[in-house]
């Protein structure tokens, strides 16, 4: 019998941790996931909770797990066997979620990066925003708490829109002044909320330009489990003549930076393996 081989990738983000347990030996299969939201905690540890979670689920235990990944900011995982970065990690994630793959935007929660790829899911080129710019996960997530609204609510709540108002500031602070003035002048939510998805949606078309992208978009990270943020920018790229009906998001694209740190991770492993160097 053939040895089988199991990977573990972990992303490491500012408000969630993405856990993946794939199994490697012949045609890559996902065995489970986890998702754990970090609030107040020592990440980690919630990143070991995490782990050991899945593997009792899964009724393993640590030596059957032939590499341990981590991705994000996950250089703080104690029980990792080796780091990768987030973008080679969203490429290929995203590229095992959707195999035509030619673009990645990886929607995360301090960062928007557009990345260009090969069919391999090998990182070509790359643009992404800045971290104070209001075009990110965790500026939704605040204007929601400041809303009233749970982060899973928004997207909805943004297709009610009938007369969005976008903030006006480049700057997450300024932005976040735009929408108290909104507010206090009886703008309504979902008008509000679809301003917001239309400033990070622009930041999003305008990486995508500057690629010129001209292929399949496979959005990832929090975002791209929002519906509302995924039609925002479907509307804003048809605009700006790309074309929407390449733009896609799939049910697990949150999980696509862990996915690709455990395939990158199992890859690791055989090519260590054929060298005959052994993993501690």
């Amino acid at each position: 019998m053939d040895e089988r081989i199991f990977t573990i990738g972990i992303d490491v983000g500012s408000s969630y941790i993405k856990t993946v347990l794939i199994d490697y030996s012949d045609k890559i299969r996902v065995l489970d996931k986890q998702i754990d939201k970090i609030r107040k905690r020592n990440p980690a540890l919630v990143a070991e909770d995490s782990i050991d979670y899945l593997l009792e689920k899964n009724k393993l235990r640590y030596d059957d797990i032939a590499y341990i990944a981590s991705t994000g900011e996950g250089e703080m995982v104690t029980k990792k066997t080796g780091h990768f970065y987030s973008m080679t990690t969203h490429a290929r994630g995203a590229t095992f979620l959707f195999p035509q793959a030619n673009y990645v935007v990886d929607m995360g929660a301090l960062y928007v990066k557009a990345i260009k790829i090969d069919n391999i899911g090998r990182v070509l080129d790359y643009k992404m925003t800045g971290q104070c710019a209001s075009g990110s996960g965790q500026f939704i997530e605040n204007i929601s708490r400041y809303l009233g609204l749970a982060i899973s609510e928004v997207g909805e709540i943004s297709l009610k829109s009938k007369d969005p108002e976008t903030p006006s500031g480049i700057c997450a602070v300024l932005a976040e002044t735009d929408v108290i003035n909104m507010v206090s002048r009886g703008v309504s939510t979902p008008d509000i909320v679809k301003g917001i998805h239309i400033s990070v949606a622009n930041r999003v078309i305008k990486l995508l330009t500057t690629l010129k992208a001209n292929g399949t978009i496979v959005l990832t990270g929090g975002m791209a489990a929002n519906i509302g943020m995924v039609e925002t920018v479907k509307e804003l790229a048809q605009k700006a003549n790309i074309d929407p009906q390449k733009i896609v998001a799939h049910a697990d694209s949150i999980y696509a930076g862990a996915l690709g740190a455990a395939i990158w991770g199992g890859f690791r492993y055989n090519k260590l393996k054929v060298k005959g160097v052994a993993l501690a």
